[in-house]
This record gives structure tokens, C-alpha cells and sequence, in this order.
């Protein structure tokens, strides 16, 4: 069997290492599954610096070295390929994950260390890939799902690759080949609940794939049916996602019986005393599933006894933190899709937080990110969430496409309302989304055409790399954010009279963000096209 060596990459180096990167340890466990010889290197647990990586790739006769991940660790991947080559040049170097999905014919002309890559979903593509290595062949051509380097150098795609379905059948990630005691139980605190920032053994957990929304600064990456095969501007062949006019939604999700036996399994052998829910969006799941997932979670999480003892006498309020047996849970949400039966049922059961993507409270903005949500409704899901007794937290963002002085100003005074304040993100055009396709020539141009520079820049979206507002530049927008979280009305005002001096009316930045994206302006609403 084929001798495999999977290497985590390091992400986010300012912060400690929180999560066992779920989809690694899915592939880790698909692999075990079928009988192949597997080591496991978390370089974002160990933090151990290049020569220790090169020690690793060194260490033994690898058939294949296995690296993935999202765009943001495009700086580590680089280093983990370009030392597999040196240090395990008889090995098979495999890409997967977002960075890889998300422009594959980029990344195979940027990282020539790589020899395949799995295009999408890898549930099915992965142990075919495994199987040929097995057998002794790197003809990879009747394999789907795959973009890889012929014996010439050319870069080639294999056929797409289809959906799997039964998700049930997928064995759990291996979380055991990750350095759960000595790294990951010790940072189980995150600052979202008191519940979470009590938790001791808290692990992730992924029940979905794909999202029901349309959200133009987000990806999908295939997983919900989105990508498409079309010629690139340089005729060769590539992907692309969440084309306007032709967006597809294939919501998949696993049963509650697999999603709490797996809880089940993680308490009993791990001793994990809190869950969060990876998914992008947990309301998806109850809306398709016409509003019967998630309330027959919480009923099974009960009926297990998952559900915290503090929170099992329904006359008890949803308060506090106990010390008895339980399982605490927090996830995401979505401001238009919860309801208040639902949050105060997911309370009971042991949610403690919700991560909702408010993004902005100006009604011009939210109507061209095409996630469906309005001030409005961000302002209610603030007040059911709270008074279901779970914690609603913020993510917001500025720097959009057709950002202005009212719409940062919208914010701020909802802040007010609410008696909140949220530090926003910075509007950043990731790889995949729908932004970095309209604004991919406007991104080179910031970075003098180097894409490798971009790339190597992502992060988090807290420090601003390429900027896609029509009115704002980056210094603009550092300066603008710190005004809005100190409620500073009059230095913006005075700011705004400034700008409009120099730069005229932020209207005509509107319009042209609007035409940008293909939405009717004369009309107010949004062109076929665009939706």
C-alpha cells in the first residue's frame, strides 16, 4: 500500500493553532480507510520552522506527500512543496484544498513542486489517486477530478469530477494523528461565549457542504455544484465559480444520527466538552430540510444525554456556566433564516454562540452582496439570538465595492442601536469569489501584475491587501474603520467634505461598483444577469 505523508500547513502565525484542520483529517482518515501506511506533520501545531520540515520529508521513502489547505496558507504550502522536492524527490506531491480549487491553473503555474492537484470535492478522488499510486502508474488521465503535469510539462485537467452524495458512508477525521493533548486541548478557549472561553477539549466538527446563499465576496469552490470548465482568457482550460445567470445550488448535509454519534464518539474517546459546527451556514441546513434538521439535532442531542446538565430543567434560565456533564455547541448563522422557536430550542440543547455575517447595516450594500439580508432583519437576529440566550457574534466588513460615507455611517449608527461595536473586517477579493473575478485586473494592477505577491499578502481580512472600493483607497479605509469604532462622527464629516473637494461625489463610485457587478441601476434592483 502506498506510503503517505500528509503535511498541515501553518496559517495564521500571529494567532496559536485552535482547530485540527478538519478536511486533512478526512483525507487522513480516507486513506487509513483503505489500507495505506500514513504519517501525519502539523507544521501549524508545532510551529517548528523549515528545517524540522525538511527532517520530516526526509524521513522516509514517501510514495506521496499530501498538502492542502485554504488561500491564506499559500505561504507555508509554497515552502512544504518546493522541500518536498528537494528533501522527497521520489514522492508524489499532491495539492488540495481552496487554495488549489479556487484557480488551479494559476497555482500549477506558480508552484511547479506540485505534481497533481485535486480539483473540488476529494472524497472520491482521493482514493482513486491513492489506488494508482498503489498500482504503480502515474497515468492519471481516467482518473476525474484532477489537474495534473504530463511527462512534458504540459498542465492538464482530468474530467470533472461529480458530487459525492452519501456523505454518511465517510468515515470520521482522524483527529488522533493530531497533537490533540499537547496542542489543540490546551488552546480549546475562543472568545465567543463564556462557554467557549471556559471550554477545556473542544474540538470542530463539519456537518454540510455548500451554502444556500449567493454572497459575492464568498466561495464555493464546487462543493455546491458551482464550478464550471471553460476556456481561460489565454485559451487554455480552467475553472470557474458562481457564474451570474447560471448559479447552481446542490445543498448536501449529513443525517443527525451521523452528527451525534459522532459527538458521541469524540466525548467518549476524547472527552470533548465542546463542539463548534464549521459549517458556513447552519440555518441552510433547516431551510432545506423545510425546518426539521436542526430541531431534530437538538431533540437527539438531548435524548444522548449530550445536552449540559445546567440546561435540562426547562424551567431553569439559559445563563451562566455550570460545571456538570454536557456538551456545549456553538456554529453560524444567517440574520433572515432563524427563527426564534429554533434559537431558543438550540439553546436548551447547549448552543452558546452564533456567528452571524451582518456585514454592513446600509441597505445600498447589503442589496449588492446578494446574501438576502437587510438592516432590518441583522437587527432582529440580534435580538431573538440574545433573547434565546445565545451569544449573536458580529462579523462586519467595509471597503465594498459601492462602499460611501452613508453606508460607513448606516453602520455606525446601528452599532448605537444595539449597543454593540464591532471592529469590521476589510472586504478582501479571495480567489473563487465573485469579486476576484470581476476585479482580478484591477488586483494585478496593485501588485504589478505579480500574482504570486497577492497570494503570498492574504490573510485574515483584518490588514487590507487588494482593495475593490470604487470610492476608498487602503489608507482611507484604515483610517475610516478606526473612526467608526470610536463613534467619531465629526472627523468623518469633516474627512467627507475633504474628499468630496478632491474627488467629487461618492455617488459616481456607486455607480460604477454597481455597473461593475451587473446591476440595473436605472431600475434600482438587479439585472437578470447579475442573479
Amino acid at each position: 500500500m502506498a506510503k503517505v505523508l500528509f503535511i498541515n500547513p501553518v496559517i495564521r502565525q500571529e494567532s496559536s493553532p485552535r482547530h485540527v484542520p478538519y478536511g486533512l483529517a478526512m483525507m487522513v482518515a480516507v486513506a487509513l480507510r483503505d489500507g495505506h501506511q500514513v504519517q501525519v506533520f502539523d507544521a501549524n501545531a508545532w510551529r517548528a520552522g523549515d528545517g524540522v520540515l525538511a527532517q520530516v520529508l526526509g524521513a522516509d521513502d514517501w510514495d506521496v506527500v499530501a498538502a492542502g489547505g485554504i488561500t491564506t496558507s499559500y505561504n507555508s504550502l509554497k515552502k512544504v512543496f518546493s522541500l518536498a522536492k528537494i528533501h522527497a524527490p521520489q514522492a508524489l506531491t499532491v495539492a488540495g484544498g481552496g487554495f488549489l480549487t479556487s484557480m488551479p491553473r494559476d497555482i500549477m503555474d506558480l508552484l511547479t513542486g506540485i505534481d497533481v492537484g485535486v480539483v473540488g470535492e476529494a472524497f472520491l478522488t482521493w482514493p482513486e489517486l491513492l489506488a494508482a499510486v498503489d498500482g504503480g502508474t502515474r497515468d492519471f488521465s481516467g482518473i476525474k477530478g484532477l489537474i495534473y503535469r504530463e511527462k512534458d510539462g504540459e498542465v492538464v485537467f482530468s474530467p470533472p469530477r461529480e458530487l459525492m452524495h452519501d456523505l454518511d458512508s465517510l468515515p470520521y477525521p482522524a483527529w488522533e494523528y493530531f497533537p490533540l493533548e499537547e496542542v489543540y486541548f490546551p488552546n480549546s478557549s475562543v472568545v465567543l461565549s463564556e462557554e467557549a472561553m471556559r471550554a477545556k477539549r473542544r474540538l470542530d466538527i463539519n456537518t454540510s457542504y455548500g451554502c444556500s446563499l449567493v454572497c459575492r465576496f464568498c466561495f464555493h469552490l464546487g462543493l455546491s455544484g458551482d464550478m464550471k470548465y471553460v476556456e481561460g482568457v489565454d485559451g487554455r482550460q480552467d475553472v470557474e465559480f458562481d457564474v451570474p445567470g447560471s448559479r447552481t445550488r446542490n445543498i448536501r448535509y449529513h443525517s443527525v444520527d451521523y452528527i451525534v454519534d459522532m459527538v458521541k464518539y469524540i466525548v467518549d474517546r476524547f472527552q470533548v466538552d465542546f463542539v463548534s459546527f464549521l459549517d458556513e451556514n447552519l440555518m441552510t441546513m433547516d431551510v432545506f430540510s423545510k425546518r426539521t434538521w436542526l430541531n431534530e439535532l437538538c431533540d437527539r442531542w438531548i435524548a444522548e444525554g449530550l445536552q449540559p446538565e445546567e440546561r435540562r430543567d426547562p424551567k431553569s434560565p439559559i445563563k451562566g456556566y455550570g460545571h456538570g456533564k454536557g456538551v456545549y455547541w456553538g456554529g453560524t448563522s444567517h440574520a433572515s433564516l432563524c427563527r426564534p422557536d429554533t434559537l431558543k430550542k438550540m439553546a436548551r440543547a447547549g448552543c452558546t454562540y452564533l456567528d452571524y455575517g451582518w456585514e454592513s447595516f446600509s441597505k445600498q450594500i447589503l442589496k449588492t452582496v446578494g446574501k438576502g439580508a437587510t438592516p432590518e432583519t441583522n437587527k432582529r437576529s440580534y435580538y431573538w439570538t440574545m433573547d434565546a440566550g445565545i451569544r449573536p457574534i458580529p462579523n462586519q466588513m467595509i471597503g465594498f465595492p459601492t462602499e460611501d460615507f452613508d453606508s460607513l455611517r448606516d453602520t455606525m449608527r446601528a452599532w448605537e442601536d444595539l449597543g454593540i461595536v464591532a471592529r469590521p473586517f476589510i472586504v478582501t477579493p479571495y480567489p473563487g469569489s465573485e469579486w476576484f473575478h470581476l476585479y482580478r485586473q484591477d488586483i494585478l494592477d496593485q501588485y504589478d501584475g505579480d500574482m504570486d505577491l497577492f497570494l503570498s499578502e492574504l490573510g485574515d481580512a483584518t490588514e487590507v491587501t487588494a482593495v475593490i472600493s470604487e470610492n476608498f483607497n487602503d489608507v482611507e479605509l484604515y483610517g475610516l474603520r478606526e473612526l467608526m469604532v470610536r463613534g467619531d462622527y465629526r472627523r468623518m464629516e469633516r474627512f467627507e467634505r475633504e474628499w468630496r473637494v478632491l474627488k467629487g461625489d461618492p455617488a459616481e463610485g456607486i455607480r460604477r461598483g454597481r455597473a461593475r457587478m451587473g446591476l440595473d441601476i436605472a431600475k434600482g434592483g438587479k439585472s437578470e444577469a447579475a442573479e
